[in-house]
């Protein structure tokens, strides 16, 4: 008796999908929306090149961002319904995380937190300053020179002296 009745919602949900199937496919991709956005690499730098791939897109669209302008994506021959774009990052982007939204057909599509853009690091000065030594530097310099010197010396001196005795 369960074996019957686990048999016929088994075909029932067989037939339902079998006739939903044919009704997408007659579509022929005009009624048909973005339905996943893949950015990568998903964690990049300032001024970076950003790939994305929006599935359910076959006639194009555009993908916006607040890390990057407009970027328009494009169809591929033999890439069905997946449309491709690439987005260079603003140099002056804000480290974190950023959405994406996709426009094809009419339609868009969010992806929230799709990439994220790492902080930069203020390298090259190694520490420096600008504007070379300052006075100030130049005294504290000498100063702990001049300390080494005497206590150098003086060490010496004592050391000299015990060796005579």
């Amino acid at each position: 008796m369960r074996k019957s009745r686990a048999l016929a919602s088994a075909g029932a949900a067989v037939a339902v999908l079998g006739l939903a199937v044919p009704a997408a496919v007659a579509d022929g991709g005009q009624g048909s929306s973005p339905s996943n956005i893949v950015a990568l690499p998903s964690v990049i730098a300032r001024g970076g090149q950003l790939t994305i791939t929006v599935d359910g897109c076959p006639n194009g669209g555009h993908a916006t961002s607040n890390a990057f302008p407009r970027t328009n994506l494009t169809s591929g021959h033999g890439s069905g319904d997946t449309a491709k774009g690439t987005a260079t990052i603003y140099n002056d982007a804000r480290a974190g995380s950023y959405d994406i939204t996709a426009h094809c057909s009419g339609r868009s599509l969010t992806r929230p937190a799709a990439f994220t853009v790492l902080g930069g690091v203020r390298g090259g000065l190694g520490g420096s300053s600008a504007d070379g030594t300052t006075p100030t530097d130049m005294a504290i310099g000498g100063g702990l020179v001049t300390s080494a010197v005497v206590a150098g010396s003086v060490f010496w001196m004592r050391r000299r002296a015990e060796k005579q005795l």
